[in-house]
């Protein structure tokens, strides 16, 4: 494995061009968030710069900067050696720096050569010269290998064309820098090497490209470069040729080489006296073990741009843990494990029978509970009480018809904020008031009172305090002592590593291994990570 040439945060030798871009010292804050602090990125013309980092670390601020969408409290932005402030993604287009995003933003009904022209269509004695939009368009995407239709309507075309059909946007604008911010995420192995096709006939024009992503393969298969971000940080800028997978990885989570992590579950050896204690709060319907051991298998399960099929078994007591990093595919396997999103191959059973899992309420009926990682607006209705966010999913698997009365509503909010030590003035105040931590625990409230045979927590202790993360695991793990099924995601490695019995590795929307626990410490993970298989 090649030894990285510089040190973090060092500067490799530049390019023999000025940079075409460079931003110097760039500050942004939001109330009580430092989002960036003290950033700097440069870019040069034909080259591919990768910017990386995980969740938080502050990419898609730098990017909103950069395109005008914000304004930074501080430090500069050189077009060609000038300054430049622009005010809004038009201003910013008008400089010269177009962006493409995640999410195509085109109009699926109109034709191609419409949208590539949408706002600035040439016109002719004052009318709008059809025949010079579409020879236009064509020699657009001409340029990059593209040969369609431009009079057809852009649904006709599959995502990854749509995606080089916004690329063409931005280029009609005679961008000089085109920033790409996740634009493979939907995208299968061979609509993502078309892309990385038209990117490097990009490239040899003298284009500068900034490629957003989360994907490893992806990031060595194109870069020239890469900027490390991590905590609102630049962690570093390096030259991807002499940059290993492992270093990259190592200095985008942060992690020191060569030190492990202690892999076994806190509190483990006095479960017994927990579960005791936590037997006189435990509701009554969570107290005993499950009566017959509750188990899923999933086999070959997978969602085209989204998973890769794997295979996944989880058993009655057990705590599975996902490990990776974000856009690995963690999300992705639970959201199709819960239903909320479709399938497109695989199957799953549940304690040995086939079972069709096409919706949440499929999921519910089999006695699965998933708390989202998206607290605000998959989980919370921030808005209702605290009684009203607990007693939700069961009003949902029995039905609007069938209303819960509102004295069982109360009892069992008391019995949860009880058990839980959820913080709350009452159980009719909005969960919005409450802190995130209690927030979480009420979410967990919420699926417990369905009485669940396996829960899916998919970032359960993310952006809370150290204290309420410890009680929810402790409670957490005390469930899966009585029989529960869990199924636990973490962006925290050390946390996926301490609480799981076994942990299955992701790695570019791929399983890259099984293990448990004890066979992995933290720096070996990384390696898997890394190298997409466990290493030696």
């Amino acid at each position: 494995m090649n030894t990285p040439a510089h040190a973090a945060g060092s500067t490799p030798t530049a390019p023999q061009a000025a940079p075409v871009l460079e931003l110097r010292g760039i500050c942004k804050q939001f109330p009580g968030v430092k989002a960036l602090s003290e950033v700097g990125l440069r870019l040069f013309p034909g080259e591919v710069h990768t910017l990386m980092g995980q969740n938080g670390a502050g990419k898609s601020t730098l990017i909103k900067v950069l395109t005008g969408v914000y304004t930074p409290e501080r430090g500069q932005i050189l077009l060609d050696g000038a300054a430049i402030r622009p005010s809004s993604t038009l201003d910013a287009q008008r400089l010269g720096i177009s962006t493409v995003y995640q999410e195509v933003n085109l109009c699926p009904n109109l034709s191609v050569a419409e949208n590539i022209f949408i706002g600035r269509y040439p016109r002719r004695f004052g009318r709008i010269d059809w025949h010079s939009m579409r020879l236009q368009a064509a020699a657009l995407l001409e340029r990059m290998g593209i040969r369609i239709d431009v009079a057809a309507p852009l649904a006709r075309y599959p995502l990854a064309i749509q995606q080089m059909v916004a690329i063409s946007r931005a280029l009609n604008v005679r961008a000089r820098v085109l920033v790409l911010d996740e634009p493979t995420s939907s995208l299968d192995e061979n609509e993502v090497a078309l892309l990385f096709g038209v990117l490097r006939q990009l490239r040899a024009d003298g284009m500068a490209i900034l490629f957003v992503t989360h994907f490893l393969d992806q990031t060595y298969a194109i870069s020239d470069r890469i900027t490390v971000m991590r905590n609102g940080e630049r962690e570093g800028e390096y030259n991807c040729a002499e940059l290993s997978r492992l270093a990259l990885v190592n200095k985008m989570v942060g992690a020191a080489d060569g030190h492990g992590a202690d892999a076994a579950r806190p509190g483990a050896q006095s479960g017994a006296q927990f579960d005791t204690a936590l037997d006189a709060g435990l509701p009554a319907r969570l107290r005993a073990p499950a009566p017959q051991p509750a188990f899923l298998l999933a086999r070959g399960l997978g969602r085209k741009g989204a998973l890769a099929p794997l295979d996944l078994d989880i058993h009655s007591g057990e705590l599975l843990g996902l490990c990776g990093l974000l856009g690995s595919g963690r999300t992705e396997t639970a959201r199709l494990l819960f239903g909320a999103d479709k399938a497109d191959s695989g199957a799953i059973a549940i304690d040995g029978k086939v079972c069709s899992i096409a919706a949440p309420r499929d999921a519910i009926a089999a006695g699965i509970g998933f708390c989202s990682e998206d607290r605000k607006h998959e989980g919370a209705v921030l808005e209702l009480s605290v009684r009203e966010n607990i007693i939700l999913a069961l009003q949902a698997r029995g039905g609007l018809l069938r209303a819960i009365p509102m004295r069982h509503q109360q009892a069992l909010a008391e019995e949860y904020v009880r058990s839980l030590g959820i913080k709350t003035a009452g159980i009719e105040t909005p969960i919005g008031t409450l802190s995130g931590g209690n927030q979480q625990k009420v979410l967990l409230a919420r699926w417990l009172a369905t009485a669940p045979r396996m829960l899916i927590l998919d970032e359960p202790t993310r952006g809370i305090d150290v204290r309420a993360k410890q009680e929810i695991m402790d409670y957490v793990g005390a469930l899966c002592r009585k029989g529960m099924s869990i199924l636990f995601i973490s962006s925290e490695l050390s946390e996926v590593l301490r609480y799981s019995d076994r942990m299955l590795v992701l790695r570019d929307r791929k399983a890259s291994g099984e293990f448990r626990r004890g066979e992995l410490d933290e720096h070996s993970v990384l390696q898997v990570i890394a190298a997409g298989e466990r290493c030696a």
